[in-house]
């Protein structure tokens, strides 16, 4: 009875248009009666980000995302000499050798018709001009993650549409971890990760990009070897006194090590830093979690300098808890940072995570951003996956903050398990729209009244992102006033989530507010 009357207050909102009901292949889901976001349409659209960064040098690989019906043919007028278009697929491959800004127009066309799309490629020394947008194995598996299960992830991530919409990154978490060997006396994986050189391989093969996870403790948290070592030659002293299992668990009940969170015992006594980036590129990784705390720039500034020598561009990401005093030092040598420590599927959690970013905002932007952690959306459980706890309101509110914070967007959920719901609220490429604006501005709070909060994102284009939230047991009504947005004048109004304009309006915009939800806004000046 409850979900059924906070879809039918929803539905009757005066400012919300009704919401798409739609069955679920995978069954029951009590967020299909809420789905806001339209099914995309079968004549092409191109979506995702209108910039992407490389290095000099560096391997490219950029999947155009596009919906409508297939076959899609794509082409791109003005694509500089060095890169190459697979028409089929919309794969950007190649290399660019000398630093410059090039504009490109993709196209994408099928036999109902085409689309348009200008795009801008900026080689120097900056990537992740947007915030990245992928999967990440922990949420989901935790450390029994594997290389069929990332795999799997993979080609559900393509087969569900969302690399249609931007999402290219896999990533796995801690778990894969093995002994020190190789070429270049690297981590080598471990029997759960077969062969992680062709695991990189069949990611590149769909068009995504490869994610890994490291440390600069001798353990990590799940208790697999990091890129510092307790010995010269690369050995670590738990591992030679027999402490470990077949995948290299510190304790051979798998349970997390002991001695995790004790600095005297974690922190190696040699560097490995160079070696595993060496092996990293060798393999094709794209993005690098390094994962400690408490992050100290000097470690941070290490694994900068190993990774800007790497024959290829490796996103770096850090983890976990960043102290706000170093924030300038995180942008100045990193491409993301955690703000928090780790999210659970709670309202709590994610509220108290998400609404309290302000601080980080000045040190966002193109190529740095403030990560307040993964996606809860979906099935997770780190191990033993389970429907989030979150109700569909609280999920709006996830995406729609996580959205204007210009926050990293990685999915947390089995994939293969996706239902309806959870697939309408990442592939909403309005919304989506917004995380991926390339003027790269973190939305912040500029109004609140007891519970009541409305954020602001300024976007390239001259338009705002405005949402307004209802942290509050009962719904309620909120204001957005246009002199606390710093505006004046007609805006023409538009819901995201429903991808349909609301009106014009003068000197502010009321809406009621499902309890926990959120009314999720474009406003854009009429002259």
């Amino acid at each position: 009875m409850r979900r059924a009357f906070i879809a039918l207050v929803s539905a009757i909102s005066v400012f919300l248009s009704p919401s798409l009901t739609i069955a679920s292949e995978n069954g029951p889901s009590p967020g299909n009666g809420m789905i806001l976001t339209p099914r995309p349409g079968p004549t092409p659209r191109l979506n995702g980000p209108s910039v992407f960064g490389v290095r000099p040098g560096s391997p490219v690989l950029y999947t155009i995302p596009a919906t409508g019906e297939r076959p899609i043919a794509f082409s791109a007028d003005n694509l500089p000499p060095g890169l190459a278009l697979d028409a089929s697929n919309g794969f950007i491959t190649g290399t660019l050798k000398e630093k410059g800004e090039y504009r490109l127009t993709l196209h994408a066309t099928n036999r109902l018709g085409s689309a348009r799309k200008a795009f801008r490629i900026i080689v120097g020394d900056t990537i992740a001009l947007t915030p990245p947008m992928g999967w990440n194995s922990w949420n989901c598996w935790g450390a029994s993650v594997s290389q069929e299960k990332v795999l799997s992830s993979a080609r559900a991530l393509v087969e569900k549409g969302l690399r249609d919409h931007g999402w290219s990154y896999i990533n796995i978490d801690d778990g894969w971890q093995g002994k020190r060997g190789g070429v270049f006396n690297g981590i080598q994986a471990n029997p759960k990760f077969p062969d992680i050189s062709e695991l990189a391989d069949d990611i590149h093969r769909m068009g995504l990009r490869f994610g890994i996870y490291s440390t600069p403790w001798n353990v990590t948290y799940a208790g697999h070897i990091g890129s510092y070592a307790d010995h010269e030659d690369g050995s670590y002293t738990w591992i030679s006194s027999g402490q470990h299992n077949e995948n290299f668990k510190i304790n051979r009940n798998g349970n997390k090590p002991d001695d995790v969170g004790k600095k005297e015992e974690i922190d190696g006594s040699h560097s490995f830093v160079l070696n595993d980036v060496s092996q990293w590129a060798a393999w094709g990784v794209d993005f690098l979690k390094y994962d400690w705390h408490v992050i100290d720039v000097p470690r941070v500034k290490e694994m900068h300098d190993a990774l800007a020598a790497a024959s290829r561009d490796i996103v770096y990401s850090l983890s976990n808890s960043a102290p706000v005093e170093e924030a300038a030092n995180f942008a100045r040598y990193s491409n993301l940072w955690r703000t928090t420590g780790d999210i659970e599927d709670s309202w709590k959690s994610m509220s108290t995570i998400g609404f309290n970013q302000d601080q980080w905002a000045p040190y966002s932007g193109p190529g740095h951003w403030n990560d307040p952690d993964m996606l809860i959306v979906g099935h997770v459980g780190w191990g033993n996956p389970h429907p989030t706890t979150l109700t569909p309101d609280e999920q709006y509110t996830h995406i729609s903050l996580w959205s204007l914070l210009a926050a990293p967007l990685l999915i947390g959920c089995d994939l293969s398990a996706l239902d309806d719901f959870t697939l309408s609220l990442l592939t909403n490429d309005e919304v989506i729209e917004v995380n991926q604006d390339p003027l790269g501005k973190q939305g912040i709070c500029v109004a609140k009244d007891g519970d009541l909060r409305v954020y602001v994102k300024p976007l390239e284009d001259g338009s705002l992102a405005v949402g307004l939230f209802n942290l509050g047991a009962q719904n309620a009504e909120v204001t957005a006033s246009w002199a606390d947005l710093k505006i004046s004048g007609r805006q023409r109004v538009r819901n995201l989530w429903t991808q349909k304009d609301i009106g014009t309006y003068e000197d502010s915009f009321r809406s009621s507010v499902a309890s926990h939800g959120v009314v999720f806004l474009r406003l854009f000046p009429e002259e």
